[in-house]
């Protein structure tokens, strides 16, 4: 065999290498799609089923109770409730039933009418604010007529004009005061001079003005302070505990027993058991035996009196 010369085709010969090239570009391609198999294969198998949880995250729940406003924190949001008793009750198991319809609330009584039932509190405090009356009136009874105005404290729901001739009824009884002739009154409307004012005040006003100090008198009791008679709101709308008898009649009692002080009289005890009290007595106390009554005189012109308190 002559020298230089092989019998096999080389390694290099032009057809040889675009074989080879042929074999590499296979491998390349058979090692790509392999690889985007095992990735697609393993991408399907991490994703969430139905029943996954991770995929229901983004989703409602189907039924149980809502998450409180704030998350699961306490109350004030100031860190977890506690395990019992502290986070909000759960919903019923039938979440979707709709809730009982509420009753209506109840609207608020006549304005200086009726005392409201318990649903509709009387308000324990207001602004200190009065609205006087503009209403006015003839004189009443036979002495000279002390002038007098009512002004009701501002959002107590009592209408000054309203009340103002409910004093004046009360004033004018011919139980009242102007049974005895000495005696006179008269309402005049907003602006006038007057000789006493009526006040009607929530507990705390009331407390303020007639300076009271009692721990069992704080935000219940009546005062005369100065020429100022001061009526609690409370006991205005809702008559007093030691009182048996309609609310209309306990406020004639309020009226009778701080104007007597106006014109002049003293607390009066009771007379005996089973007599009427008499409106000088303070039957807030209690009665000591004597029989609730609102008035200075009885029907037929007796003087109710009791024993003078010191």
């Amino acid at each position: 065999m002559p020298a230089g010369r092989s019998t096999g085709r080389s390694p290099r010969s032009p057809r040889a290498l675009r074989r080879a090239e042929r074999r590499r570009r296979l491998r390349r391609t058979l090692l790509g799609t392999a690889a985007v198999l095992a990735v697609s294969a393993a991408a399907y198998a991490a994703l969430p089923g139905d029943d996954d949880p991770r995929k229901a995250a983004g989703r409602p729940a189907a039924s149980g109770p809502p998450e409180p406003a704030g998350g699961r924190g306490s109350a004030d949001g100031s860190g977890p409730a506690a395990a019992q008793g502290a986070g909000p009750s759960p919903l019923p198991e039938d979440s979707s039933a709709a809730p009982p319809p509420k009753s209506p609330a109840p609207s608020a009584p006549a304005a200086g009418g009726p005392a409201p039932g318990p649903s509709v509190p009387v308000p324990a405090s207001g602004p200190g604010t009065f609205k006087p009356s503009g209403a006015a009136g003839q004189p009443q009874g036979k002495g000279t007529a002390l002038r007098w105005r009512i002004e009701v404290e501002e959002n107590s729901g009592v209408d000054p004009d309203t009340a103002a001739r409910a004093v004046e009824k009360v004033l004018g009884d011919p139980r009242g005061w102007t049974r005895d002739p000495a005696y006179g009154f008269r309402l005049v409307g907003a602006g006038q001079p007057v000789d006493f004012t009526v006040r009607i005040a929530t507990p705390t006003t009331t407390d303020r003005l007639c300076e009271v100090v009692t721990p069992e008198l704080v935000g219940e009791t009546n005062c005369r302070a100065g020429h100022t008679v001061v009526v609690n709101l409370k006991r205005w709308q809702e008559g007093s505990p030691q009182f048996a008898g309609p609310v209309e009649e306990y406020r004639a009692l309020i009226v009778n027993h701080e104007v007597g002080h106006e014109i002049g009289r003293d607390h009066e005890g009771c007379p005996g058991p089973g007599r009427p009290a008499p409106a000088m007595m303070q039957q807030i106390r209690g009665l000591l035996g004597c029989t609730a009554n609102a008035w200075p005189y009885a029907a037929d012109g007796t003087y109710l009196s009791g024993p003078r308190v010191p």
